[in-house]
């Protein structure tokens, strides 16, 4: 069996365009295929140079197959059909180590055809190192290597105004692009640069924030001598993903035509502001994630993939989803009607197996982020509290219990929150504390939700009964009433 290269496939080869740093499963998995795509279907010809910007040796360079790698997707497609699409990626030209090869990378600033700048360099990589030089061969943090080479690029063209680019940052933090503008700025306080580059960093160049959303599940270990056999070659680079994604990129509507987006119709968006659709995605995504671990766990079931196949379930989170989520949204009905149908098939994807006590991490703080927005929303409009997160509320104090049935909930979250809950149950179970009292207590604590949320109508009283009902009754008799058998 033959192994990716250019030497055995004959593949298309792009005129670089694209500076990329991070070598990642994620952006090959997301930004690469892209790219591939508008590459194959439009006259975008953007060949993609690689920087890994961490001194590692691991894994091996993908100059081993001159920049080809197999991109597997998978998923619910548009039929509701499962489906798995295989795809050689052809748009990387090479990658280059930082750390080994600095001469390379920062040559790269004197190329005229480069247009495009993206990276994830993770939540952390965004940040400002006051210990960093303009003569460290490199810098500790990515946006001083990004200074340098923005600084060496602006003198090798003379400042010229047309040799600017469009940054684009899809590292996990709100409003990236404002952020990595914001960092290296200070850089060029820190390190007295010239007037005139400050000037060019702002006025030359573009820094979009973005929002990507797309399970990158990464390279299929486990898989791979399986796909291999599939595909009828060898490929170590090969990266798995779902099939649903999004990329929202806040930018002009020059960057869509810079990109050949016209040409293809992607699932890219340019918008002038990336808020609602971040809300969007945090309320039904990430909120239809948070209401259902707690009620899905103690109704007996262990992955997201079991809760979507109960009709019960699938029930509860479809009605929250429509009647208590959307409505509070500032997006049109018809865009958050489509994307919570998008959701529910990632939901229902049967080659993710999602465990329920992944998603629980943390939880309490996730319910002060993707439900109570939403909650607090439905009290103002309808005059009381929803029904069904008042619900998904009381599963979530039950499920701190730290316990199923016989079985232990291994609860990961802030110490404050694991002692109370162990003090608090243990004196419930012997009768120092009622249920509406502990009820009270956890909703008087201003500090986590940011108001006393026993002045929510009808909230302190719905989550009381529910509680005490899971509790007595269990899950499976609670949801019977409320969303049906």
């Amino acid at each position: 069996m033959n192994t990716l290269n250019r030497q055995q496939f004959n593949q298309p080869e792009y005129t670089t365009r694209i500076l990329q740093f991070g070598e990642g499963n994620f952006l090959r998995g997301f930004v690469d295929w892209q790219i591939d795509q508008l590459n194959e279907s439009t006259d975008l010809d953007a060949g993609i140079v690689i920087v890994r910007p961490i001194d590692t040796n691991f894994p091996a360079l993908m100059n081993e197959q001159d920049g080809l790698y197999t991109s597997v997707i998978r998923g619910i497609n548009e039929q509701n059909q499962p489906v798995e699409e295989t795809r050689i990626i052809s748009s990387v030209n090479k990658e280059i180590p930082l750390y080994q090869n600095y001469d390379a990378y920062l040559s790269l600033a004197k190329d005229p055809n480069i247009k495009f700048i993206f990276s994830n360099t993770t939540e952390a990589g965004i940040a400002f190192c006051a210990d960093d030089h303009l003569g460290d061969i490199p810098p500790s943090s990515y946006p001083a290597k990004l200074t340098q080479w923005l600084y060496s690029r602006f003198k090798a063209f003379d400042g010229d105004m047309d040799k600017g680019l469009f940054i684009i940052p899809c590292e996990l933090i709100d409003y990236n692009g404002e952020k990595l503008k914001e960092v290296i700025e200070q850089y060029c306080a820190l390190w007295s640069l010239d007037e005139s580059f400050v000037h060019w960093v702002k006025k030359a160049n573009t820094f979009c924030s973005t929002l990507v959303d797309r399970i990158v599940t990464g390279h299929p270990r486990e898989e791979l001598p399986e796909l291999e056999k599939k595909v009828g070659y060898h490929d170590q680079f090969m990266v798995t993903a779902e099939y649903f994604y999004l990329f929202v990129i806040q930018g002009p509507k020059s960057l869509g035509d810079a990109l050949k987006l016209d040409g293809l119709n992607l699932n890219i968006k340019i918008v002038d502001d990336i808020k609602p659709y971040k809300e969007r995605k945090v309320a039904i995504l990430n909120g239809a994630h948070t209401a259902m671990v707690p009620v899905a766990y103690l109704y007996g079931l262990n992955t997201v993939g079991e809760a979507m196949n109960d009709k019960v379930i699938r029930r509860f989170i479809e009605t929250l989803i429509e009647s208590e989520v959307i409505p509070a949204l500032s997006l049109s009905r018809q865009e958050l009607d489509a994307f919570s149908k998008d959701v529910l098939k990632r939901f229902s994807n049967p080659y993710i197996k999602h465990q329920l006590t992944s998603i629980a991490l943390n939880s309490m703080t996730k319910w002060t982020t993707r439900l109570l927005p939403q909650l607090l929303n439905h009290a103002q409009r309808e005059g009381q509290a929803p029904n069904l997160m008042s619900l998904a509320l009381a599963a979530q104090f039950l499920f701190y219990k730290g316990t199923r049935g016989v079985e232990s909930i291994e609860l990961i979250d802030d110490a404050k929150w694991l002692s109370f809950f162990s003090e608090s149950w243990a004196k419930v179970d012997s009768g120092q504390l009622s249920i509406a009292e502990l009820v009270q207590v956890i909703l008087a604590d201003e500090v986590h939700w940011g108001l006393d949320l026993n002045t929510v109508p009808a909230l302190h009283d719905q989550v009381s009964v529910y509680l005490e009902l899971m509790r007595d009754k269990g899950m499976a008799e609670v949801l019977s009433q409320q969303v049906g058998a």
